[in-house]
C-alpha cells in the first residue's frame, strides 16, 4: 500500500495495490498488520456501506462520546471526502482537508477521532463504504453545518447538495463541542 501526504497529516489517504489482468482485479482492502505498518493500529467493530444519489451531501459527523475513526472508501461512483480536525490543541484545528475517493482510484482515507467527517456524491450515485473504531452511539452524534463560514469549505457543488433533516440543522462550528 501506498500513503499519500494530505494537508493534515493525521489523515492518511491510502492506495492500495492492485493486482489486474484481462479478468478484472484484485486488491486487499483490509490487513492489520499492513495498517499497523501505515500507523494504523485499530480495532474496527463496525462495518457500514451507504447508497447516495448524485449531490447527496452527508456530514459533517463526529461523535463526543464514543468517537469513532474511520476508514472509508468508495466501490461505486465517486464522492468529495472532507476531514475537519476538531483537536482543539492540534496546530490544525479548525482546518480541513478534502480528496476525490471512487470506484476508480480505488483509495482509501484513514480519519481519525477528532475530525468531523462528511462527503458529496458527484457521480450519479456513490456506494460508500466506512469500518469505524467505535459503534454508531446516535445520542453522541454531531453535525457542524456543512456550510458553515468560518471553515469555508469547497464542496465543488454543481447547484444546491441533497441534505437530510440532520444535516440541514448542523450546528456553526463556533457553537461545536470539539476535542481536547
Amino acid at each position: 500500500m501506498n500513503v499519500l501526504a494530505t494537508a493534515i497529516a493525521d489523515v492518511k489517504l491510502i492506495e492500495p495495490k492492485v493486482y489486474g489482468d484481462d479478468r478484472g482485479f484484485f486488491l486487499e482492502s483490509y490487513n492489520r498488520r499492513t495498517f499497523a505498518a501505515l500507523g494504523i493500529e485499530k480495532d474496527f467493530v463496525q462495518d457500514n456501506h451507504s447508497r447516495s444519489a448524485c449531490n447527496v451531501l452527508r456530514g459533517l459527523h463526529y461523535q463526543v462520546s464514543q468517537p469513532q475513526g474511520k476508514l472509508v472508501r468508495v466501490i461505486a461512483g465517486e464522492v468529495l471526502d472532507i476531514a475537519v480536525d476538531l483537536r482543539r490543541s492540534s496546530s490544525t484545528f479548525g482546518k480541513w482537508v478534502s480528496f476525490v475517493l471512487s470506484a476508480d482510484n480505488r483509495r482509501m482515507a484513514w480519519v481519525p477521532v477528532g475530525f468531523a467527517h462528511g462527503f458529496v456524491v458527484r457521480s450519479a450515485s456513490a456506494d460508500f463504504l466506512y469500518k469505524t473504531t467505535d459503534y454508531y452511539a446516535p445520542e453522541h452524534e454531531r453535525s457542524i453545518a456543512w456550510n458553515d463560514p468560518d471553515l469555508a469549505i469547497d464542496w465543488q457543488l454543481d447547484g444546491d447538495p441533497v441534505l437530510s433533516p440532520k444535516d440541514r440543522a448542523g450546528r456553526p462550528f463556533r457553537e461545536a463541542e470539539v476535542f481536547a
